[in-house]
């Protein structure tokens, strides 16, 4: 009898350790999930200052050598070489893009990926400063990359007027 007692006490604390280390091993799962959606929306946010600062190289930096998206400004999908088109058409009409307002909605990680919607609120403004605001919903997808996270896809919309009833 006495046996039968240790095995089960034995048994007993087995599964607990078990289900400690697998509980502490979620906690260090989730924790690395919410490091990464921070650093993810902290690239974001630095993605939209590189285009307010015209810094191309930057900007180029956050891109995977295999995207593909489809940018609201494009009749077509577009690759990384032509990821900065939409920056270098207006810049080089002498005008200048200000950020207005990131309002983040929502994003998924999955293992080495991660998604990101968005609104982005800015202005391409003249030389007087002048320019209408514009409204995108934005959509990433973003893949680390050894220690690095890039852009591997992603997709623009413009954000319909409020309807005036």
């Amino acid at each position: 009898m006495p046996n039968y007692r240790l095995v089960l006490v034995l048994g007993v604390m087995v599964c607990l350790l078990a289900g400690a280390s697998a509980i502490s091993a979620g906690e260090t799962t989730q924790s690395q999930a919410s490091d990464n959606e921070q650093t993810l929306w902290n690239l974001e946010h630095a993605y939209w200052g590189y285009v307010q600062d015209n810094s191309l190289t930057a900007y180029l930096g956050l891109w995977h050598k295999d995207f593909l998206g489809w940018p609201s400004v494009s009749a077509l999908p577009l690759g990384k070489g032509h990821i900065t088109d939409w920056i270098t058409s207006q810049t080089a009409k002498g005008l200048a893009f200000k950020f207005i307002e990131f309002k983040p909605v929502r994003i998924q990680m999955t293992g080495d990926v991660g998604v990101t919607c968005y609104w982005i609120t800015y202005k391409w403004l003249d030389k007087d400063g002048n320019g209408a605001a514009q409204t995108l919903r934005i959509t990433h997808t973003w893949l680390k990359d050894g220690k690095d996270w890039r852009i591997i896809g992603g997709m623009s919309m413009p954000e319909p007027a409020p309807s005036q009833n």
